[in-house]
């Protein structure tokens, strides 16, 4: 398979076989998302691989009963981590304050990018990947869990297995309606954005066998017409992140 036709196959798995992932082909999954660009290289991230079957099920509990957390052959949870370069800085005698909004800004995009690079290469070996964004649902119970220390937030989990089901992907956006030429242009097409809403439309109704059958525009309705996860600010700011 060419490159560029496996990207656009993504598609989130959440049924997975039981076989596991042998120890060489996870450890060059790992190492292909260190790989991943870095901010200043800063690598402010950290992974905590799940083994035990009792973490798994909390997790998945707290993640909103999401099953394919505790059966998945491989699930992490992905953190921003500015706790570990703070401590290098201290035990060098070295002055640090990870308190800043652009520090919590380069952690996060640095934890996607090597997440990122590893569901890519894990596609590209016949495995099946799920971000698991519902790990912010309860984020101080996650981060009690996992003995997170201050400076350290769970930015989302990670299933990885071989795939047991063969869904679709989802349609993008037209090129039209975000891809721009030297300047930001609100483009607005209605025509695309009525054809869009029909595909997305479509798609659900053969995803669920017409148990759904939801436009785009209207998903974001519900997106951006209520608050979601409140809490994480406060948590954030609890733990010393993005403080100013």
């Amino acid at each position: 398979m060419q490159f560029i036709d496996l990207l656009l196959q993504h598609r989130s798995i959440r049924k997975f076989t039981t076989q596991a992932i042998e120890q060489d082909l996870l450890e060059r999954l790992l190492m292909a998302g260190q790989a991943a660009a870095t901010s200043s290289f800063a690598q402010a991230y950290s992974l905590i691989r799940i083994t035990e079957g009792t973490t798994r099920d909390k997790l998945a509990d707290l993640c909103g009963n999401q099953a394919y957390v505790a059966q998945c052959a491989e699930f992490f949870v992905c953190c921003a981590d500015l706790a570990r370069n703070q401590t290098i800085c201290q035990q060098s005698g070295i002055s640090s304050d990870p308190g800043y909004m652009e520090q919590f800004i380069i952690a996060t995009v640095d934890t996607s990018l090597m997440a990122q690079n590893m569901v890519i290469a894990a596609e590209s070996e016949g495995l099946g990947t799920c971000y698991i964004g519902g790990i912010r649902n309860n984020p101080q119970e996650v981060s009690d869990l996992l003995q997170l220390p201050d400076f350290v937030y769970p930015v989302f989990g990670l299933c990885l297995g071989y795939p047991a089901q063969d869904p679709e992907s989802k349609p993008r956006l037209p090129l039209p309606l975000w891809v721009m030429e030297n300047n930001y242009l609100e483009n607005l097409i209605p025509d695309e954005i009525k054809q869009y809403d029909k595909d997305v439309s479509e798609y659900y109704k053969t995803r669920t066998g017409n148990k759904k059958s939801t436009s785009w525009t209207e998903q974001m309705e519900g997106f951006l017409s209520k608050e979601s996860r409140p809490h994480m600010l406060e948590f954030l700011q609890a733990r010393g992140l993005a403080k100013r």
